[in-house]
Order: structure tokens, then C-alpha cells, then sequence
């Protein structure tokens, strides 16, 4: 039974349940694709307090793109009313805690990527538990090209366990944009499908995690996430909110 009466506090996000599975999707208006400071906070609000009776989260978008990354004209905005980088540090630290938050949540969390999944948008999905793209997507970390570090969610840390260092590598110095295909290969993808096919992708995942135990499900995600972070025990994400500021200060 579905129930489409769930909202937020805010219009940046749409939530809608459907029985255990939570819907939740990007850019509601389809006005604006990055992810802006409203859109993290509404995401971190919204995982803080998942309702206990949601098992699967699908997390998407109505936009034209899945995410084109992070708004860099409110970083501007942030370090021009405050200098001293206070505020920007604490717009890094946000994106950290909500990536966290979408890798520590007890529901099974699902990206349905579509579109341009650049930048922020990349680490916002890279952290979620699986990752179905369109054959049409187009990827990138566009950061180095200008001129800044890849400090967004500590997303670097939780690429290279999930893709490699090798080739991660070589995407963040080189900005240069992949496809499904090769996400796919890298394990930035776990299924690609033609866009129309999305979602019985989706569908094909979400039947069966519902059946299965949900205390099976949750220790199996602590599991994976505690091996993972063991490759990550050197891991400087905490860092990435001062390095963006310092970058941004500079560039200033």
C-alpha cells in the first residue's frame, strides 16, 4: 500500500513511501540539479530520523541530471560574508556528515543515477549501498580542473575502496569524464540499464532485500562497512572541509 502523504520540512527533496521502501528524490522542482546546502541539510534531517519501518531507500532525482555537483557560487557567497572560512568549513563539514549518515543508515540505500552524476553528485551516490545508472549517464570529478581539491563528503576515502586507487587516480587528475560503461566496469555501477529500464532494475533489488531478515541485512552492512574503512584507517575526509576552504580563501 502506498502512501504519498509523507512530506518534509523543506521543498528540496520528495519523499514518498511505499510500504518498507522509502522514495526519496532530488530536485522536486526540476529547476536545479547541484546539490545545494538546503538539499544536504534536508538529506541529513531526513536519515537522522528514518522511520524504523523503512528498509530500502532509493535515492534519485526529477532533474535532468541526477546531480551536477555542489552550489560553488554559496561556498563564494559563504566566504565573502565570512572571511575567516568558519562558515565555508562548516558547509564542508555538512556534506562529510551526510555522506556518513547515507553510509551508516540501517535501510539498504539504493542510487538510481541518471543523466550528469558529477562532482558532489558522484560522492552523494558512490556512498550509497547500490548504484544502478542509465546507459546514458555521463560521469566526472570535475574538481581538479578547477582548481580545487576532491573534498566533498570525503568521497575520495570511499571511491578508492569501492573502484580502485589506480583508476580513481587517474579521474581525479585528469577530470575527464566517463560513461555508464565504464562505470560499470569500475564498480562505480553495479547494474547499467537503458533509462526506461531503470527502474525494474530497481524493482529487481528491492523484492528480494524485503524478504530477507532485516537484522541479516543491517549486521551484513556493518560488516561491509567496517571492512571497507579498515583500507581506510588513513583516511583525512574529516580534513576536507579545511582544505576546501584554504583553496577557496586563496583562489579568493
Amino acid at each position: 500500500m502506498k502512501n504519498q502523504a509523507l512530506t518534509t520540512a523543506h521543498d528540496v527533496i520528495s519523499v514518498d513511501q511505499d510500504g518498507s521502501v522509502l522514495h526519496v528524490q532530488l530536485n522536486p522542482s526540476r529547476r536545479d540539479d547541484t546539490l545545494s546546502i538546503a538539499v544536504v541539510d534536508a538529506l541529513t534531517d531526513l536519515l537522522d530520523n528514518l522511520r524504523p519501518d523503512v528498509r530500502v531507500l532509493v535515492l534519485s532525482s526529477r532533474g535532468e541530471d541526477f546531480c551536477t555537483g555542489a552550489d560553488r557560487g554559496e561556498y563564494a557567497a559563504a566566504l565573502a560574508a565570512d572571511p575567516t572560512g568558519v562558515t565555508l568549513r562548516r558547509i564542508g563539514d555538512k556534506a562529510h556528515r551526510l555522506c556518513q549518515a547515507l553510509e551508516n543508515t540501517d535501510a539498504i540505500t539504493i542510487g538510481r543515477l541518471h543523466g550528469g552524476v558529477l562532482g558532489a553528485g558522484l560522492a552523494l551516490a558512490a556512498h550509497c549501498d547500490l548504484r544502478a545508472g542509465a546507459d546514458t549517464c555521463r560521469f566526472r570529478m570535475p574538481e581538479v580542473g578547477v582548481g580545487l581539491p576532491p573534498a566533498w563528503g570525503g568521497a575520495m576515502g570511499r571511491l578508492i575502496s569501492e573502484a580502485g586507487v589506480a583508476r580513481i587516480r587517474e579521474l581525479m587528475l585528469t577530470s575527464d569524464p566517463f560513461d555508464a560503461a565504464t562505470a560499470h566496469r569500475l564498480g562505480v555501477l553495479h547494474k547499467t540499464a537503458p533509462l526506461d529500464e531503470l527502474d525494474q532494475v530497481v524493482e529487481r533489488w528491492t523484492r528480494p532485500l524485503l524478504r530477507r531478515s532485516r537484522e541479516a541485512l543491517v549486521l551484513t552492512k556493518r560488516m561491509l562497512a567496517g571492512y571497507a574503512r579498515a583500507d581506510r584507517t588513513a583516511d583525512v575526509a574529516l580534513l576536507d572541509s579545511h582544505l576546501l576552504t584554504s583553496h577557496l580563501a586563496r583562489m579568493g
